[in-house]
This record gives structure tokens, sequence and C-alpha cells, in this order.
């Protein structure tokens, strides 16, 4: 295999404080890379570096691990510019604006679904994206699930079925019926597809019982949790989330105290994924980042990238969110945009540089991580390396 040697860094981000300053971003200046294959082989102080087949220099850049994106909705049709106006104009969001994305997904072929995933995709990977979660959830019939799932899986391992992302316009008289199709035959043919089961636990979508039905089913069809809590309103989402062990309770916008410390501890278990996209998009109120990191629960940011409450692929974007409004540092943000993200994802080969994990990183137009959050909505990402080879 050819080896790349990537030099001349000013700081470079591992995520592994064994490797550099001790801090969780384990920070190393007038660093270098050495990537052999699709792995990182070798990390460390410039003047030490191995010889390389070939060189890149960074010119006294920053070096990030590529960010993992856990939480996103890409497999869809059409947008909600108007009910974006309307609600930018005063009306509040609510989880029903789902259905106009369903009907234009559901009318949609197979091709205009793919091509719009992978400008997606390639949208994110731009600002520095290199692993992603992706979920179906815009079909709600078993033959739209299916496809969505399978249509996310010739790109990405990390799928999820969200056949219960709302009660299906076709069972707005029969909710349970509904979830008798979730948890039955549209779970047969969405398994084979999909890593994940969610479900949208809030008013509007799935009560605690519906939810804890649809989770445990999946579960028993080898598919591992993860939930939508507590977005809209306090509710059971997160306390549910703790005790089917889910990888992830994502939003946590509404909690109690009792919310909060679950988390706490069940730190390594469940991971609180946070996406200010959505507060941002809906004018809602930001989750307190602060008191979930103080607390002592794993934090993830993701950008919830989805046609109606959070039109955005954009990491660095949630990163200046994070750090001005809920409240995070810097270093925090970075780290849930990357290590947080791979922790909800159960993932060790992701948002870490370090030796054996794969070589996904971000070259920023900038001398520290630091900027992506100092300067807001410039585009910094100016290079990208996927499995070790430059996509950007």
């Amino acid at each position: 295999m050819t080896t790349t040697a990537i030099t001349n860094i000013a700081g470079l981000v591992t995520n592994d404080p064994a490797l550099g300053d001790g801090s969780p971003l384990g920070l190393i200046e007038n660093a270098a890379v050495v990537i052999d294959g699709d792995k990182i082989a070798w990390v460390g102080p410039a003047a030490q570096a191995p010889a390389a087949d070939t060189a890149f220099d960074a010119t006294g850049r920053a070096v990030i691990p590529g960010f993992v994106d856990s939480h996103s909705h890409l497999v869809f049709a059409g947008d909600r510019t108007a009910e974006f106006n309307a609600r930018m104009s005063g009306r509040s969001y609510s989880a029903g604006g789902i259905r106009t994305t369903v009907a234009a997904t559901r009318a949609a072929t197979d091709a205009e679904l793919e091509a719009n995933l992978l400008r997606h995709l390639d949208e994110a990977r731009r600002q520095g994206t290199t692993t992603f979660e992706t979920k179906s959830g815009y079909g709600l019939t078993v033959a739209d699930e299916a496809r969505a799932l399978r249509i996310a899986a010739a790109h990405t391992e990390e799928v999820t079925y969200l056949g219960a992302h709302i009660v299906s316009p076709d069972y707005a008289e029969d909710p349970a019926g509904y979830v008798d199709l979730v948890t039955g035959e549209m779970l047969t043919a969405c398994a084979p597809y999909a890593r994940w089961v969610d479900v949208f636990c809030e008013k509007g979508a799935f009560d605690g019982d519906q939810a804890r039905a649809i989770l445990t089913a999946g579960a028993a069809a080898g598919l591992i949790p993860r939930v939508h809590a507590n977005q809209l309103s306090y509710g059971p989402g997160v306390q549910l989330a703790v005790e089917l062990e889910a990888a992830s309770a994502d939003h946590c916008t509404h909690l109690t105290k009792a919310d909060v410390d679950a988390l706490a501890q069940a730190a390594d278990t469940t991971v609180a994924t946070l996406l200010p996209g959505a507060e941002f998009s809906t004018r809602a109120q930001w989750p307190d980042a602060r008191r979930l990191i103080d607390a002592g629960a794993t934090v993830a940011l993701s950008t919830d990238c989805n046609p109606g409450s959070s039109y955005t692929s954009s990491m660095p974007f949630c990163i200046a969110l994070a750090v001005r409004d809920m409240r995070m540092t810097p270093d925090e943000a970075l780290w849930s945009a990357t290590a947080g993200g791979a922790r909800a994802l159960r993932r060790s080969d992701v948002g870490v540089v370090t030796p054996g994990a794969r070589a996904d990183l971000a070259l920023l137009d900038a001398p520290s991580h630091v900027h992506l959050a100092y300067r807001p909505g410039v585009p910094l990402v100016s290079a990208v390396w996927q499995r070790g080879v430059r996509a950007v």
C-alpha cells in the first residue's frame, strides 16, 4: 500500500489524551500523521515522523478527525420551504409537518431518492463529515420504508429503521394498528438493511408504551435502539432510552433533573445527542449542554439534517451554535461532533486520529480548531480524507 504523510500541522486533534497534551482532545502541536491504506499508521511530532511514499504539506494549518454525524434523515424528496417561511413568520413547529415529506417521498422514484441522498452526502463531506448515520421514516409503508433503508445501506453502514417517525396518515384512525405494522411486517422487511431501530417518542407521535413496544420488537430482531427523546416537551423518552440501554437519546431539549441524572449514570451506554440545528430552525428552547456535561453525561453533536426542522448538513455550523447558545466550550463541541458522535454509534474506529483508526481527517484553513466556533459560517474545511483517500 502507498503511505502518505501529512506534515507541518499546526495543531492536530487526536481525541486521545495519551497521544497529546493530556486533554480530551489529545492535541499535538507541530504534528504529522501517516496514512497507510485506509488506516492511520502513525501520529506524533512532525520532527519524529517516519518516511512515507508521498507527503502533503498542511502549511501550518489544523487537522481534526472527520466529523461523525450520528443523526440525520437524508432519504426524502421535496422540501418544506413554505412551512419554514410560515414558521419564521410566527407559526410553531409540530410533529405533523412530517406528513408533507411523506407524500413527496412516496411519489419519488428510487433514482430520485438516491440522487438526493448523494447530493446531501457530498455537501456534508465538503464540510468535513466522513461518517454519517441516516434513517428511514418518510415512507411509512412497508415498501417505502424498506426501499429507503436499501438505498441508504448502499452508502453507509449506519442505517436506522424509523418506521415509527409518526403514525402513518393511512392509519390516522388506528394508531394501534400502525404500531402492529411497525413491529410486524414492516420490521421484517426493514431489519435486513438496518443496524438501528428508532422511535419518535413525543406528543403527536408515539407515547411511552408504544415506543417501548417498537424498540423491544426491534431489539428482538437484532437492531440496537436509539430514541428521539424529549424534543418538544417533557416525556418518557430519555428514561426509556436509558432503561433499554439505547445507544443514544437524541434531542434532549426538555429534561428533568431525573432525566439528567439518568443520562449521567448511563454515560458509558447511552449518549445524549444534541441537535442544535433543530432549535435554530424552529426558534425553540436550546438544549442545556452545560447541565449535561457538568453532570457527567456523554454528549454528541449532530445535524439532524432533514427537510422540515433542521435543513443543514453542516457540522461546523452546529459546533458554532453549541458554543454560542448551548454553553459548550469550543473543545467540548469539537469532541462531541467527532468522538461523541462515534460513541453514539458505538464506534471506536472513527472520530479519533490514532494508529489503527480509520483514516478520516479534515484539514482546516485555520491554525486552530477553535476557528470552527470563532468564525461561524466561514467554509474552513479545505481538504478531507475519507478511508485514507483524498475526497475533497
